[in-house]
């Protein structure tokens, strides 16, 4: 990861914590995903679920083709906020799902032929047009961590081959697929064969069909021939408008989370209570999990002073990890937590009351730092009634 721009950050500029993303690592990533749109003619979309920070819009929108949305709130924050085509996708809808979604898609997809027979004569009888697709589960597991392995044994997710009524696709424009996590090019490839094996025969009567996310294009050493090939070879093979729509490859490395360290304490080992919290700021730490990198650490035992950080909250398990640095720590010291844009943002809570962090943009080409958004007291009442 080129970690260059946090070189000329000052960390004490920041509120404490705060997330801090960086416009120039979006603007390269941007162009990344572009190259792939002009070579195959793919059309890709930045999927809220991953990042959604608005106030850096400008930055992608006119290249990235739209929004992928797994909600009604979602799928609105695209269109008012980010333009272009926004598609939407859930597990399930209500009533009240569909009315709104059907006021901001352009595409809505089913997770079953249920809920495909219910609601497509609202979708039909709408003033606008709107594509139907159907997510398909090949049963073809990639990924490595099941709470994120969307064609695990027992999954919800897609329809299956034996549950999938192909004599009632009126309608139907397109197919869905998603079963990647964070994985190259050849992940796909594999997936994309078993579900030309299964459902192969039906993609010759559709417009378009949808990779899914997962992809992380942007991350170096990432296949990127073999992605355009895999493109290619759904685009000609079938004369389908491919997309994607990855959260993940849009902001990969393009922010951190600022903390500060309020105290160390004496117990199995030296503990630096922080103002970030594993439970509330970045829960992917304890569902993935993962240990997220810190600038100028390393690895427990690399380096002379070790630490392991834990959040304040009452949750015994707030452990962000271990840690070690070449001075000691102190309270007040300031900590930069990496490749914090993606999901560490949409995910906060306020559990035990604890601050949200406050939301920065900076141009490391221009030193600009602007603070866009600090929570408090409002923010944490207003959710509870």
């Amino acid at each position: 990861m080129d970690r260059s721009y946090l070189q000329k950050l000052d960390l004490t500029r920041l509120p404490s914590p705060c997330f801090v993303v960086d416009e120039a690592k979006l603007a390269d990533n941007a162009a990344i995903l572009d190259s792939v749109q002009q070579r195959t003619g793919a059309k890709i979309l930045l999927a809220l679920k991953g990042f959604a920070t608005y106030s850096t819009f400008p930055v992608l929108k006119g290249i990235l083709h739209g929004t992928c949305a797994s909600s009604p709130h979602e799928a609105r924050l695209g269109r008012e906020e980010f333009g272009g085509e926004v598609h939407s996708f859930a597990a399930a809808y209500s009533d009240d799902d569909m009315a709104e979604l059907i006021q901001y898609s352009d595409h809505i997809v089913f997770n079953s032929f249920a809920q495909l027979r219910k609601y497509r004569p609202l979708i039909q009888a709408a003033e606008r047009t709107i594509k139907i697709g159907v997510r398909v589960n090949p049963q073809h597991s990639e990924g490595t961590t099941p709470i994120y392995d969307p064609c695990s044994p027992g999954s919800r997710l897609g329809v299956r081959l034996e549950n999938f009524d192909e004599h009632d696709l009126e309608g139907v424009s397109g197919l869905h697929f998603h079963t990647l996590c964070e994985q190259d090019a050849d992940a796909l490839d594999r997936t994309l064969e078993a579900v030309e094996k299964q459902f192969g025969h039906l993609l010759h009567n559709m417009e378009w069909l949808n990779f899914g996310g997962g992809h992380h294009i942007t991350r170096e050493g990432y296949d990127i021939e073999r992605l355009c090939a895999c493109i290619e070879r759904a685009k000609n093979r079938y004369n389908v408008q491919v997309y994607l729509e990855p959260g993940e490859a849009v902001a990969l490395d393009a922010g951190i989370l600022v903390a500060t360290v309020l105290d160390v304490i004496k117990a199995d080992m030296d503990i630096a209570i922080l103002d970030a919290s594993a439970a509330c700021h970045m829960p992917d730490v304890l569902e993935m999990p993962y240990r997220p990198f810190v600038i100028d650490s390393a690895e427990k035992g690399g380096k002379t002073h070790s630490y392991r950080f834990a959040g304040k909250s009452c949750l015994a398990g707030d452990v962000i990890g271990e840690y070690s640095f070449d001075t000691p720590l102190k309270a007040g010291d300031r900590l930069a937590f990496t490749d914090m844009a993606i999901y560490s943002m949409v995910k906060t809570n306020t559990f035990n009351g604890l601050q949200l962090p406050a939301i920065a943009r900076y141009n490391p080409n221009s030193d600009e730092l602007h603070i866009v958004r600090e929570f408090g007291y409002d923010d944490f009442k207003c959710r509870l009634s």
